[in-house]
């Protein structure tokens, strides 16, 4: 089949917090365009250490991994950080990596509502929801309508 990749862009989810609230302008957000290699056998994203310091994201905690050749290492984890990908985004934490490559993993993949397309070696939103992620959950859900809302 090939490898797959998918052109993302990644922005610190703090800055966009802070120019949410008007503390920074939204010029000042940390983002950066990459080309990540898809991989539907990792967890979680995967960003080269270089650009987590390009985007100042902080380490959250360490985790132990065990690596496609077998060996285990332990990795800081970093972010939280958004991953836009056309019509679709997602926060999550990513694995800071010494490789050069950044890695979307199968639960930002499934966040995003994506599907593999591998003639053209790429991903693409889910033709069956074109316009917004859709995602499964089970049980019975009512709906928040401003009346449910918990007042402060």
């Amino acid at each position: 089949m090939g490898l797959i990749y998918a052109d993302l862009e990644l922005l610190n989810s703090g800055d966009l917090e802070l120019s949410r609230r008007g503390i920074i302008g939204a010029d000042a957000v940390k983002s950066v365009k990459i080309r990540a290699l898809v991989d539907s056998g990792a967890y979680m994203m995967a960003v080269p250490e270089h650009i987590a310091a390009q985007l100042d994201l902080p380490i959250v905690e360490h985790r132990e991994f065990n690596l496609a050749d077998g060996s285990s290492e332990k990795l800081p984890i970093v972010g939280p950080l958004l991953v836009r990908f056309k019509n679709r985004q997602t926060i999550c934490f990513a694995a800071a990596t010494r490789d050069t490559e950044v890695l979307l993993g199968s639960i930002p993949m499934e966040d995003l509502d994506v599907v593999l397309v591998p003639q053209k070696q790429t991903i693409d939103v889910n033709p069956e929801s074109p316009y917004m992620p859709r995602m499964k959950m089970k049980g019975k859900f009512k709906s928040l309508s401003a009346s449910s809302a918990i007042s402060a």
